[in-house]
């Protein structure tokens, strides 16, 4: 009898199903430590395990008669998906969710910075692929039964039943976070609920203009008794859109030369204003157009032109049209990339111009160089402005994109030799090459004689320097040209420039502004009022601010006058920072009434948004 107890015990612990489980076991181990750092083994095993092992006992029972080519390709899929987990993780600080695999194929947008992204370790996740090898070898030799698969998928799927049912109890505000505390396979599970229900950060009151104003700090002006309103009234318009442009490349030296020579020029017709952060979500560039255009929080975890379904947007583009503008957009680059073939008609373009149009010439990165989009916009001018009294040209930029390679005979900067071939110097030559081409569009802007009649407005559409590409040694050199350690603030506040000749003469503005304040403003220059609200605000009228962003901040997180607030994410606790030093503080005075009016803003622009899109 205890010789067959033993024999028992051995068949059940050496059976193939057991092993097999226990080298999954290994491998979302090391997943979960490599992602969210968490090395709990009860968390593993009751949280995460379940789910996982539900899904290989169904493929084991499944596929009865290629059961060993079932396992081992589950096996390898596994280690494909939990790769492009760490990279994308890697790249842009947060956990991808099931939205970002339906955008796989949009992947070229960093597919040269992938190489900057891996570690030899990396591939340990392939290690048990060749492990299961033997495994097929040995047991197929002696016949295994895989009966005993299904005992184990009841329980499993009991467990992961139970897990999942908790995970249902709690809200999710940041998917990364929830996907730590609850299962990444329960964190997906919970986002395409609330999305398909449309629950998710989505309130149902009505806010008014002063109450919006009020959750900011500021008492309530209407637009047309703004002090700024109708100064640069009857003007073309024309926003430059510069990717990847940082502020603190904005009036900054490297070896003794200017990294942004012409924008620094243009400053002296302007109004600057250098402290605006990016407020983009995964639809990254298109996001930026987005806020742009409707003064709205993109939707976060999907990029934003993905909940367009032929809808007409009560945009910038319409109400300008409505006052008697011609408008262009301009990117070269697939109209398909990002969905642009519906975001452009959406907001209601004349004249849509990308890769269709736009000669492919001088390529850099994926795109034609920016000097090719220029001429481009420089050849269709003349034509425009005979049908129309006024434009309004939208011009997004592409040559500054990672991984910032650029030919030499583009590189307008002389290095020192400890920048050459760094990521933060390709980043500099990739940025002052997209400054010359702006420099010379505004000559040319001069020569047509409509400079002095345009209203010129130029910002960065997100950061370019974050991630696991920016490497020990571009900090160090980081730090050598800001003076001081690269922070968040230095990654996510982006210039912004409105140029208005014989109006501004190089007037900086140094409060909280977020790109959701771009379209009001504009339109408070031009002294025209939208039809519907808006979420974001003039940034010439109003000095405090309350500012939100998604996906590239942990849900809950926030940016006010004094405090940079970012709520616990994957891998960090919740932190507090002073916002003029980027010092850690205690101080959390008024921190829970600026998390939910943070919540509200973001939860009514949502409102908004469903509202116009699903009408």
């Amino acid at each position: 009898m205890k010789n067959h107890w033993g024999i028992s015990v051995k068949d059940h612990f050496l059976h193939p199903v057991v092993l097999i489980l226990a080298v999954l076991f290994i491998k979302i181990y090391a997943f979960q430590v490599a992602v969210f750092e968490n090395t709990s083994f009860f968390h593993v095993l009751f949280v995460e395990l379940p789910m996982w092992a539900l899904l290989l006992t169904f493929n084991i029972m499944l596929f009865k008669k290629r059961t060993w080519l079932a396992i081992w390709f589950y096996n390898f899929i596994l280690s494909v998906l939990f790769i492009v987990v760490v990279y994308y993780t890697r790249y842009f600080s947060t956990v991808p969710s099931y939205y970002d695999v339906k955008q796989i194929y949009q992947s070229n947008s960093v597919g040269g910075t992938v190489a900057l992204l891996g570690s030899p370790y990396d591939f340990l996740f392939f290690l048990d692929v060749i492990v299961v090898l033997p495994l097929i070898w040995f047991f197929n030799r002696n016949s295994t039964s895989f009966a005993f698969a299904k005992r184990w998928a009841i329980g499993f799927g009991c467990v992961g039943l139970i897990m999942t049912m908790v995970a249902f109890r709690y809200p999710l505000i940041d998917v990364s976070y929830f996907a730590k505390k609850h299962g990444y396979i329960q964190s997906q599970f919970v986002q395409a609920y609330e999305n398909s229900i449309g629950t998710a950060l989505a309130s149902q009151e009505r806010l008014s203009e002063k109450e919006l104003e009020k959750l900011k700090g500021n008492t309530y002006v209407p637009a047309a008794q703004q002090e700024s309103f109708g100064i640069a009234s009857n003007r073309h318009v024309f926003i430059i859109q510069v990717e990847s442009l940082q502020e603190f490349t904005i009036n900054q030296k490297v070896n003794g030369q200017e990294i942004t020579p012409n924008l620094n020029a243009l400053l002296k017709d302007s109004a600057y204003f250098d402290n605006v952060y990016q407020q983009i979500g995964a639809g990254n560039t298109s996001d930026a157009e987005w806020l742009m255009h409707t003064s709205l929080y993109p939707e976060g975890m999907d990029p934003t032109v993905n909940t367009i379904e032929g809808t007409e947007i009560p945009s910038l583009v319409r109400t300008l049209k409505k006052n008697g503008y011609g408008a262009a957009t301009y990117h070269a680059d697939d109209i398909t990339y990002w969905s642009r073939d519906k975001l452009y008609p959406a907001l209601g373009f004349d004249y849509v111009y990308t890769s269709n149009e736009i000669p492919n010439e001088k390529e850099i990165g994926f795109g034609p160089a920016d000097e090719v989009l220029f001429n481009f916009v420089k050849e269709q001018l003349p034509r425009q402005l005979r049908t129309h009294d006024r434009m309004y040209s939208n011009i997004i930029t592409l040559t500054s994109h990672t991984p910032f390679e650029m030919p030499e005979e583009y590189e307008f900067l002389d290095l020192p030799d400890n920048f050459k071939d760094t990521y933060v110097g390709n980043y500099f030559q990739s940025v002052r090459y997209t400054d010359e081409q702006i420099g010379m569009f505004i000559n040319h802007l001069k020569r047509l004689g409509i400079y002095d009649e345009s209203v010129i407005l130029i910002y960065g559409d997100h950061s370019g320097l974050h991630g696991a590409p920016v490497t020990e040694n571009d900090q160090v050199l980081l730090k050598q040209v800001l003076g001081h350690k690269y922070t968040m603030q230095d990654r996510f506040i982006v210039p912004v420039i409105f140029a208005v000749p014989e109006l501004f003469t190089g007037e900086t503005y140094s409060h909280l502004g977020g790109q959701i304040d771009l379209m009001p403003t504009l339109l408070n220059l031009l002294g025209i009022e939208h039809d519907t609200q808006m979420v974001g605000h003039n940034l010439f009228q109003y000095k405090k601010n309350l500012l939100g962003m998604r996906y590239y901040l942990p849900g809950g997180s926030f940016i006010s006058d004094k405090t940079f607030y970012t709520a616990p994410s994957a891998k960090l606790p919740a932190s507090i920072y002073d916002r003029k030093t980027m010092k850690k503080t205690k101080n959390t005075n008024g921190l829970q009434k600026s998390i939910d009016n943070t919540l509200l803003l973001m939860e009514y622009s949502d409102y908004i948004r469903k509202e116009q899109t699903e009408e």
